[in-house]
């Protein structure tokens, strides 16, 4: 794992944003990829946040949840300046962020992706999210995240 990075720690690095990295050994029968990291590396599910790729109004969306929580798609479509989302498709999602399911960053798409967090960040002095790869976790204040994806923060867990 060491040495490999990703469009998000390139990013970040590039940026020179401070954060620090959470490596673990992803288990490929995981069911849920962040509940996955919060047990590996003994985490407050509350500041765990997964990457959620939804299509607004035939745009590709990213949305920011906690991963105890779900993301509430009518309140991402509005928070999106939209009328309807659903999930996007996962090859979508895979093509338009770089990234494989399961190890979707916000950070470093390969498309520039419209992304909105979930208020309940703002509550935390640092949040964790998908680093770009499975098994690999990332750590930063809130207000970097934001400012790096460009986001909006809105209430959009439900």
């Amino acid at each position: 794992m060491a040495g490999k990075g990703t469009p998000a720690t390139a990013l970040l690095a590039k940026q020179k944003v401070a954060h620090v990295l959470h490596a673990y050994d992803h288990d490929p029968r995981a069911e849920s990829y962040g509940l996955e990291a919060v047990e590996a590396l003994g985490l407050d599910p509350a500041r765990v946040f997964k990457t959620l790729v939804a299509d607004v109004d035939g745009k590709l969306t990213v949305g920011v949840v906690p991963v105890t929580g779900q993301l509430d798609l009518k309140a991402l479509a509005a928070a999106a300046g939209g009328k309807k989302a659903k999930m996007a498709d996962p090859a979508a999602a895979q093509r338009a962020t770089g990234y494989v399911l399961g190890g979707i960053s916000p950070l470093g798409h390969r498309s520039r992706l419209p992304v909105v967090i979930d208020a309940s960040a703002e509550k935390f002095e640092t949040v964790h999210c998908s680093a770009g790869r499975r098994g690999l976790e990332v750590e930063l204040a809130p207000a970097d995240l934001v400012r790096l994806t460009g986001a909006v923060v809105a209430p959009i867990a439900g």
